[in-house]
């Protein structure tokens, strides 16, 4: 699949000076590392093809109501864009629009904030009609309560991070237009979610097991479901690579199918009107029977991003999902780091590059699958019955015992539910047994 970036000439090239302010309350959050912030911010202005010329961070009890920064850091800001010929400043925290208008005044270049800037991002890679509606729905509901302080960045010749949108949309200053414009995208937010859920029951009804790959962005969600599936999605190594859910068949070990569905990454500080437009994509993870959390078990900020993840799951009611936790790109760890990788409840540690790590990842997709085995006496005249328990697993073992048959099967969850009852009365009692091994803790 092609990638599409954000085109830019000579004439639009941004260029930014980012900024961190460090305040008191910051310091105090348990997921909050200022460098590893600012660190990002980086990755995200470069992921919008703005080149970035220098970094200004300041400590500070609490933000300047008007500049957010300290007077004196405005001036060192001003000095450092007038020295490097930047046009752009991006603020690691979220700026009020009195703040936006009063720093465009005062420094005469583009003001973006962090979320503006991951909107951006958003705005560029959405593909699909949904993608496209949900992005600019979170893009006008940022906008509309700070209309007054971005006047001069949708008035800037060029356009670039701030002003981009679905289709290049130039977005009007208008209230009332901007306020019909969001609720036409909720109108047709609302007929596309309909869709998708009529999509959902239908795939409910046909008891395909589900499973949604939920992760940091850039852990490898979408490599490792290219690997299993030979799905045609884009993989690079950079923030949100892919935004739109993707989903595949894969079949399992045993000759099932089942359904894997690669879900929009998830970042710290992750814009609440995103989480929000893009509930019903991510409601993907409600639906799904099981839950894969792949992990950048590389990176020092691993615990962050775990937490993260776990923070948002926990928002879209998802917390308590059956879940494995897949800790990726061990060939990048030592052993002894390696060693180390250990959370609660079931978890592999895998690259997802290798086949024989591949090959463990669906052998526990099956074990999901199938759940346990149990063993059942079925008279030998009773073929409607037989035929029943190759629907709800597979037939590890059958024999004949008198006029009986005793057939050991390893069920299918989904499948054993619906229709499990028909096979109580022929359930052999006290014979019942887990298939398989635990759950594997490498």
């Amino acid at each position: 699949m092609k990638h599409t970036t954000h085109e830019v000439t000579p004439d639009t090239e941004e260029r930014a000076i980012l900024v961190s302010l460090v305040t008191q309350q910051l310091k105090r959050e348990d997921l909050y590392d200022p460098d590893y912030s600012l660190a990002e911010l980086i990755r995200l202005a470069e992921t919008a093809s703005v080149e970035v010329l220098g970094t200004i961070t300041q400590n500070k009890e609490y933000a300047d109501s008007k500049w957010f920064i300290g007077k004196g850091k405005a001036e060192e800001l001003k000095q450092a864009i007038e020295e490097t010929g930047a046009n752009t400043a991006i603020f690691d925290q979220e700026l009020s629009g009195a703040q936006v208008r009063n720093l465009e005044q005062f420094l005469d270049v583009k003001i973006i904030d962090r979320t503006q800037l991951i909107l951006d991002i958003f705005a560029g890679r959405a593909k699909t009609r949904e993608g496209i509606i949900q992005v600019e729905l979170a893009q006008l509901s940022y906008l509309l309560p700070r209309l007054s302080g971005h006047g001069k960045n949708l008035s800037r010749l060029g356009g670039g991070i701030g002003t981009r949108g679905p289709g290049e949309t130039k977005l009007e200053t208008d209230r009332r237009h901007i306020r019909d414009r969001i609720s036409e995208l909720k109108r047709q937010l609302v007929e596309v979610t309909r869709h998708r859920t009529l999509h959902r029951e239908r795939r409910k009804k046909t008891g395909v097991f589900q499973v949604a790959l939920v992760g940091y962005t850039n852990a490898g969600k979408s490599t490792l479901l290219r690997e299993l599936t030979e799905a045609d999605v884009y993989v690079e190594n950079q923030l949100f690579a892919t935004l739109d859910p993707t989903s595949r068949q894969l079949k399992l070990p045993g000759g099932t199918e089942i359904i894997l569905t690669d879900t929009v990454g998830f970042i710290q500080n992750l814009p609440h009107d995103l989480v929000a437009a893009f509930r019903a994509t991510l409601e993907e993870v409600n639906e799904a029977d099981l839950v894969l959390h792949v992990v950048d078990s590389s990176t020092s900020m691993m615990p962050v991003q775990m937490k993260v993840v776990d923070e948002v799951l926990e928002e879209l009611g998802a917390h308590g999902k059956e879940r494995i936790t897949i800790f990726n790109k061990i060939d990048m760890c030592t052993p002894e780091q390696v060693e180390m990788l250990t959370t609660e409840g079931e978890f592999l540690r895998i690259s997802a590059y290798r086949e024989a790590d591949q090959t463990r990842v669906l052998e526990a997709l099956e074990k999901h699958q199938m759940g346990g085995s149990r063993t059942f006496r079925i008279p030998a005249d009773k073929g409607d019955v037989i035929s029943l328990l190759y629907r709800v697993g597979e037939v590890l073992e059958n024999e004949v015992d008198g006029d009986d048959m005793l057939f050991k099967v390893r069920l299918n969850n989904k499948e054993y539910d619906k229709l499990g009852y028909l096979l109580a009365a022929y359930d052999a009692a006290g014979q019942q047994e887990h298939g398989g091994e635990t759950s594997e803790h490498v």
